[in-house]
């Protein structure tokens, strides 16, 4: 758990960049903000040291020049499509990052909706946003487009987009999720400020891949391990070295676009500012790295943790075998098998000595702990009490809370519930460790260590129910599954 990260570092390098670039252009810049403004636990993952909310506490560093605008598309909406991470769907999303973002002292000014083609649901959406007092725009599909370019920047393009007056010389674009419309909106507001005589431009802000690290670092192959349901894959940018002779690294999807985003700016704006896709970009993180090493072992972690979840997902939909098979070669690629994942020889050797399911956890200064499913808890609470046993140096075999506390919450989930399962999960163990806090002051030391699992590795011999996997989330402790049920059943949520 070593960092090997510089967040403050990276935070003020970022910063001017990003001045230095909305310089370049007379001091109008469109953003695309790729990934997660905020909440980027994988970033922090794969860059220990690196802050979930660095980007956006970057961004309030200079919050007195930035507007935000969000996009969604409008197919999004009108499928109800969701965020995997929280379960709600995109358009619920656009509300929620508005309400934190304006929390945070932004100026949010506009929601853009695009691909909109009188979808029902979006129509109700637009209600619901003037009701409420925000503002909305509209963006039309293009026919031709990216091909286009004659079609795309006239007035029968982008020119029947709505254009959104902002007043700021900094216009981050982000959105819920991929596919939203964030490029063509930054270009659709650049060929209106053109047609309007403003001096603007366009820069893209994505963490990964790192640019100036190796195609094959660690780091650069983790973010293919993320993005592997989605076909993408890291490559030398070929614009780049023809243009300068230097190697740097960029994804597919940029690099095949590239030709046709070049030629749609020189259209808008007389020239192209860019001679490649990795010109287009402002990321600083690879200057932030401290600790090459620290770095790579994160990395090589998540790439093991990507592939236990996608086993787990093969396991419970029958579906996504292929996606499996690439994290195998990404594996292969960084060096690292499925037994070089932390923790996962003690949940399974404590498994086979037990009988039943087990689960261990690796701590801050190494050290590992195990659980085992009981009468009364399972693994998933057993492991959580005794990884906060070890953080508050309390002895194991001290029972802090007392099975008095526990069979009555038994007794109203089997009797009163229905539940076929008496054992607790681990939010219901922290509720009766909470309970019993009030009179044993050891329960108290426990919950005072809750923070400091925050980051840790657990593994579990089977795959452990989503409220364990949810509350271990909350928690901040990264969760890994073996592929197998604890019993032969057709139906397992």
């Amino acid at each position: 758990m070593r960092e090997g990260f510089d967040n403050a570092t990276y935070i003020q390098m970022q910063a001017e960049r990003i001045r230095e670039r909305i310089g370049q252009f007379g001091g109008k810049l469109y953003l695309e903000f790729g990934g997660k403004i905020f909440d980027d636990l994988h970033a922090s993952r794969v860059l220990p040291g690196f802050e979930p909310d660095s980007k956006i506490r970057m961004l309030q560093s200079m919050a007195d020049d930035v507007e935000i605008l969000i996009t969604v598309n409008a197919n999004h909406i009108e499928k109800s499509k969701k965020r995997g991470d929280l379960g709600i769907t995109y358009d619920e999303d656009v509300l929620r990052l508005m309400d934190v973002l304006r929390d945070m002292g932004f100026l949010v000014s506009t929601v853009v909706i695009t691909h909109y083609a009188n979808q029902p649901s979006v129509d109700a959406f637009r209600h619901r946003l003037d009701a409420m007092g925000i503002k909305s725009a509209l963006h039309y599909p293009i026919a031709g487009y990216p091909f286009d370019i004659d079609h795309i920047a006239s007035e029968e393009g982008f020119g029947k987009n709505d254009y959104v007056e902002t007043k700021r010389p900094l216009v981050v674009v982000t959105a819920p999720g991929p596919g939203s419309g964030k490029m063509a909106t930054c270009l659709s507001q650049i060929y209106h400020e053109h047609q309007r005589g403003v001096r603007a431009g366009y820069a893209k802000y994505e963490t990964f891949p790192i640019w100036n690290l190796p195609l094959q670092h660690p780091v650069n192959i983790a973010y293919e391990a993320a993005t592997v349901d989605l076909d993408d894959y890291n490559a030398i940018d070929p614009f780049h070295l023809e243009a300068y002779g230097d190697t740097t690294v960029n994804y597919n999807r940029d690099i095949e676009i590239f030709p046709v985003l070049k030629t749609m700016m020189e259209r808008i704006m007389g020239t192209s500012p860019y001679q490649s896709p990795t010109d287009m970009g402002v990321n600083m993180a690879g200057y932030a790295i401290v600790d090459d090493d620290a770095v790579r072992e994160a990395a090589n972690l998540e790439i093991m943790r990507r592939y236990f979840k996608q086993a787990v997902e093969v396991k419970e939909t029958g579906a996504g075998e292929e996606a499996l098979k690439k994290l195998e070669v990404l594996m292969n690629q960084s060096g690292i098998s499925t037994t070089d994942f932390p923790a996962r020889s003690a949940a399974l050797l404590k498994e086979e000595m037990t009988g039943g399911p087990a689960g261990a956890m690796v701590l801050p200064d190494g050290t590992v702990v195990t659980g085992k499913t009981s009468n009364l808890l399972g693994a998933a609470s057993s492991l959580l009490m005794n990884a906060l046993k070890a953080m508050a140096d309390i002895h194991d075999d001290i029972d802090v809370i007392t099975d008095e506390a526990i069979e009555p919450i038994c007794h109203l989930k089997t009797d009163h519930l229905h539940s076929r399962n008496p054992r607790l999960h681990s939010d219901e163990t922290l509720i009766a460790l909470s309970i019993s806090s009030v009179t044993e002051p050891l329960a108290e030391r426990l919950i005072e260590h809750l923070d400091d699992l925050r980051g840790c590795d657990a593994f579990f011999s089977v795959i452990v129910s989503l409220t364990d996997q949810k509350l271990y989330r909350t928690l901040g402790i990264n969760v890994c599954c073996e592929p197998k049920y604890e019993q032969h059943r057709y139906y397992h949520k």
